[in-house]
């Protein structure tokens, strides 16, 4: 197969325009033509203009912006035989067997109906004269790969669907808002989110805002008298200390009896039954504007690149694949058996079968609402009788990291709800050492999850060995029974001395749990940290900014990205904006790569490139640093171009956290809490980390997670991460081929 196309349909979703850039660069750069098939299935079914052959620079500049750039449209026509006949006599008409649809699960459904009539399609064509049989024998099959583009998330199959992390993006950022403005006059807000059979977006984005209500299709309230049930709850916050209160209604969302619960109708209850001055905001198809998120971006190229070659590599014979994710990790399965199962999860909702349907979504889903049941409590729990109530200590260490205030928020809050008392240590380790701890209370914590900082305080400070003596004392003193470090390498590395230490400080004899939160993403036992989306995110929102300055004038930027000896955020970023280089401390630099970098840009510029960027990570080598390589362009490129630099620095660990950050945050805090609890029964003192690897959530005994961490560079001897580079950098070269075998 030479000839593949790709089209959009169903509705946009932000991320789409980044798959079909990488499906149209990594089918050429394979030697294969692609065709963009526009509007959809009704482009498809018209043919002519809307089938157009696609050159690498006709997808550049898209990869940041939302919608699709190549439309979508609803199709009655294609539901029709003669439809679809139609549509294989217009691919056939260009050569095309080979097909990528990006779209939700009818899309998909549609696609497989096509595929498994094409060979009677084709025969039906061919007894008509509209093909020669040469055309009938050279195309007998067509092949398909879906990739799913819905902001619902509601594909089984694939942790999360093309546009859902953008969506919540836009979700969050409207309900912190409107939390502001709440928090003033008192009020209480509804909001209504999409979701017409998937409460993804409205249960994540309650996790990610400290809603204090939610409600969904799949898990509806379990009492008939859920109107008094929620206001019981809201009143008991008010009265607790909240000044404002916030329910998340699904579109879709029902009673347990099947009736749907709008917005409107939540108004109604809260006013009448609460007596407050309540407001509903109903976000349409706000949530599915703007730019992709940088997760959007990365993780959508991804599976555009994994698609080209499940069409170009695929057995004949195969059935259909959809490419989705699992954790890190691109996937294929069975594009049908996910569409089936996506059905039986709306069939279970309409059946009022709300156990199956929550099940069918998945343990991550289960989970979540359980925390999130916890969390929108007003008040805990009361102590079960005859519990032993551990004393456990959080404190933050090493750099700051969005994300710490929300990882702090649930564990206070899943640990007072078991009955716990959880003590708040000032300003690190350093506030152990000075016996500088608070007793937290639930409501101490209200309003973490958005804000961005610590609220408990952090730093990188060095403790002398005097420091033990005193940190042990405190630990006698206020008797804790486990600690909860939430940070980087310095608290992993002091989390260690401890466990050394404990021949000298019996103290130090308790279990303790560590939760890694850093924008460098480079800890021992987990592939992803708690901050470093925040922060991609930060550096693809300035260099937003920086290409709308630069494309003006012709220009290069050289951008200089936080990571220590880590590339992750300089490749990553590359990756989410298109950046023709990423110089990475793990790779370092050398003359012959400036050399054919100033060959890359040249050549770009030369055939009509108006911007060029280039991102250095600030350790990734000490001679040729971001001022060297950027005077070397400069003078290389002549007139060409202009050559700037941007040294981004702290701003990469400002702002608030991002709705992926605050929920991994939420979700290792879970773990945690459990894990100290489990331990602190057990009298089993065992220092242990928690974190992601592949799909699955772990805890790894701090030793052991050791092994295969690089202290000296201070990151893990292998990166899952490192193995995208050649991928990135074909999608940046300035046309198909241009590195040749070189990748």
């Amino acid at each position: 197969m030479k000839r593949i196309g790709v089209l959009t349909s169903g509705g946009d979703a932000q991320g789409m325009n980044a798959a079909v850039r990488a499906v149209v660069r990594a089918g050429l750069d394979r030697g294969a033509e692609v065709y963009a098939i526009y509007e959809g299935y009704q482009g498809l079914v018209e043919g002519g203009a809307a089938i157009r052959a696609m050159t690498w620079g006709a997808v550049g500049g898209i990869l940041q912006q939302g919608g699709t750039a190549i439309g979508t449209a609803r199709c009655q026509e294609f539901r029709t035989r003669a439809g679809r006949l139609q549509a294989v006599h217009n691919l056939l008409s260009y050569g095309i067997d080979g097909l990528v649809v990006i779209g939700g699960d009818g899309s998909l459904t549609g696609a497989d109906m096509l595929r498994a009539e094409w060979p009677e399609l084709v025969a039906e064509l061919a007894a008509q004269g509209m093909l020669t049989p040469a055309q009938a024998a050279d195309h007998p099959r067509l092949a398909i790969v879906g990739l799913v583009g819905s902001i619902d998330n509601d594909m089984q199959g694939t942790d999360i669907t093309i546009g859902a992390d953008t969506a919540l993006h836009r979700i969050t950022e409207a309900v912190d808002a409107i939390t502001s403005t709440a928090a003033s006059h008192q009020r209480c807000f509804v909001v209504e989110v999409m979701g017409r059979n998937a409460g993804y977006l409205a249960l994540m984005s309650a996790i990610a805002t400290g809603a204090d209500w939610v409600l969904i299709p799949e898990s509806p309230p379990d009492v008939d008298n859920w109107e008094e049930k929620m206001c019981e709850v809201l009143k008991a916050g008010r009265a607790a200390g909240r000044r404002n209160s916030t329910v998340i209604v699904a579109e879709g969302a029902l009673d347990r009896n099947g009736a749907k619960i709008t917005a409107e109708y939540v108004q109604q209850v809260l006013v009448e039954r609460l007596q407050e001055d309540v407001r509903t905001t109903i976000l349409g198809h706000v949530q599915r504007g703007g730019s992709p998120s940088a997760y959007d971006r990365v993780m959508s190229t991804l599976l555009g690149v994994a698609a080209v070659e499940q069409l170009l590599d695929g057995s004949p014979d195969e059935e259909p694949q959809l490419i989705g994710v699992k954790g890190n990790r691109v996937m294929r399965v069975p594009l049908m058996e996910c569409v089936h199962k996506t059905h039986a999860v709306n069939a279970a909702i309409r059946e009022r079968d709300f156990a199956q349907a929550a099940k069918l979504r998945g343990r991550s889903f289960e989970e979540n609402f359980r925390i999130l049941r916890t969390m929108v409590r007003a008040l805990p729990h009361a102590p079960r009788p005859g519990i032993r109530r551990l004393r456990l200590a959080v404190l933050n260490a090493s750099g700051l990291a969005p994300g710490m205030n929300a990882a702090v928020r649930a564990a206070v809050r899943l640990a007072l709800d078991r009955g716990h008392y959880v003590l708040g240590v000032r300003n690190s380790f350093q506030g152990l050492v000075e016996n500088d701890l608070f007793e937290f209370d639930w409501m101490a914590v209200n309003g973490w999850a958005r804000m961005g900082g610590s609220e408990l305080g952090t730093n990188r400070r060095s403790l002398a060995p005097s420091d033990y003596y005193a940190i042990a004392r405190t630990i006698d003193e206020r008797k804790i029974d486990g600690l909860l470090v939430i940070g980087g390498w310095s608290g992993y590395n002091t989390a260690l001395q401890m466990l050394k230490g404990r021949e000298n400080f019996p103290a130090f004899a308790i279990p303790i749990i560590l939760m890694p939160a850093t924008i460098n993403n480079n800890l021992p036992g987990t592939e992803l940290c708690i901050g470093a989306d925040t922060a991609l995110n930060n550096i693809v929102d300035v260099m937003n900014k920086i290409k709308q300055s630069a494309v003006a004038s012709r220009r290069c930027f050289v951008v200089e990205v936080m990571g220590k000896y880590c590339g992750y955020l300089a490749l990553m970023s590359m990756i989410a904006t298109g950046a023709e280089r990423a110089y990475l401390p793990e790779r370092g630099i050398t003359l012959d790569d400036l050399r054919a970098d100033v060959r890359l840009l040249n050549t770009g510029f030369n055939e009509g490139k108006r911007l060029g960027v280039m991102i250095r990570n600030e350790e990734a080598h000490p001679i040729y640093t971001t001022d060297f390589i950027a005077r070397l362009f400069e003078a290389e490129g002549g007139d060409l171009y202009e050559v700037r630099t941007a040294v981004l620095g702290h701003m990469q660990q400002g702002g608030d956290p991002t709705p992926f950050d605050r929920i991994l945050a939420t979700r290792y805090a879970y773990r945690c809490v459990q894990y100290l609890e489990e331990k602190a029964y057990a009298h089993d003192s065992e220092v242990a980390c928690v974190g992601i690897t592949g799909s699955e959530y772990a805890i790894t005994p701090l030793v052991d997670a050791l092994r295969g961490y690089d202290v000296a560079k201070e990151r893990p001897k292998q990166q899952w991460w490192l193995g995208l580079e050649p991928m990135a950098r074909m999608l940046a070269q300035p046309g198909p081929g241009f590195y040749g075998d070189a990748l």
